[in-house]
């Protein structure tokens, strides 16, 4: 979502560099607009000040005329301050006085309306978000595929992502996913499963019922193998999670689920996407976990309301 605002601040002959942890850096480096991506090695969660400081203190050489943080932490405006960036912008968040010198408000609601907000002075309109684009490497495409045993697809591809770091509340019950994967192979696909390896024991469960058809590349691949992967899927039906929206960025047909998240505030930003939810009066409850301990709105969405949004 980061991606729409890059293409705006790139529009005003900017160079931009980011800062991220580790897990986001590559994909970072798929998008044409970031020169640079400086690491921060601290774990989510994790305060890390002595860390923060070391990379304010590199980042000081710089002379960075400009610094948006997109997070709402205390913890996240401290980089740019270290690294005195003339100016910091961002929203108050956890109490930022002094932090940021550049404090703005907005009642936008979608988070890729809020960073753009950041991104434009305070008396422009708000622009549309650009749709991201992400860079795909033809030549990681054949690698991947090579180590991963799997020839060039000639029949369709139904790319699945039934994971979501969130918690699962955010996931659609593998035994629905398994049956899509059946009804995708019986009249001819391929069906690919991805994920990191904390998924890996949900995509074993969804092969597990569909049989070594299904290819389980879950904890198998880097998120770039994954970005390349996924470009050569005819569909992808996906949880609201990080790779829906890498789906979305690489403009393929998505179908995407959502329970407990709100689409309006987290949509994939494609128009090739088909949202499907149940719109129950107890979601979204924006939980981890169900709080009724039942799911239904996840539980609920059926098998056949998938199949009948995909082109098969």
């Amino acid at each position: 979502m980061a991606q729409s605002l890059f293409q705006i601040l790139k529009g005003y002959n900017t160079t931009i560099d980011a800062v991220a942890p580790p897990w986001t850096a590559p994909l970072l480096a798929r998008m044409p607009e970031v020169r640079e991506t400086w690491v921060l090695p601290v774990s989510h969660g994790t305060f890390g000040l002595s860390t923060r400081w070391r990379l304010g203190r590199a980042l000081r050489e710089r002379h960075y005329q400009q610094a948006i943080v997109l997070p709402s932490s205390f913890k996240a405006a401290l980089v740019p301050f270290f690294g005195r960036a003339v100016r910091r912008t961002g929203y108050l968040g956890e109490f930022r006085f002094g932090l940021l010198n550049d404090i703005r408000t907005t009642s936008a609601r979608r988070t890729v309306d809020r960073f753009l907000v950041l991104g434009v002075e305070s008396t422009q309109p708000l622009p549309p978000p650009p749709l991201p684009r992400l860079r795909v490497d033809s030549d990681n495409t054949q690698r991947v595929l090579a180590r991963l045993g799997i020839a060039s697809p000639r029949d369709p591809v139904l790319a699945l992502c039934p994971g979501a770091e969130y918690g699962p509340a955010k996931r659609w019950p593998a035994v629905h996913f398994a049956e899509v994967a059946k009804k995708a192979i019986a009249i001819g696909w391929q069906v690919w499963l991805f994920g990191s390896q904390r998924d890996a024991p949900i995509t074993a469960e969804i092969q597990k019922e569909v049989g070594r058809m299904a290819i389980d590349c879950a904890g198998r691949t880097s998120l770039p193998d994954v970005v390349d992967l996924l470009s050569l899927a005819s569909a992808i039906v996906t949880n609201d999670s990080g790779l829906m929206h890498v789906a979305a960025a690489l403009d393929r047909p998505v179908v995407a689920l959502y329970g407990s998240s709100d689409p309006t505030l987290t949509p994939p930003l494609t128009q090739r996407a088909t949202i499907l939810r149940l719109d129950l009066p107890c979601s979204p409850c924006l939980q981890r976990t169900c709080p009724k301990h039942h799911l239904e709105c996840l539980q609920a969405l059926t098998p056949a309301q998938v199949l009948a949004a995909l082109p098969l």
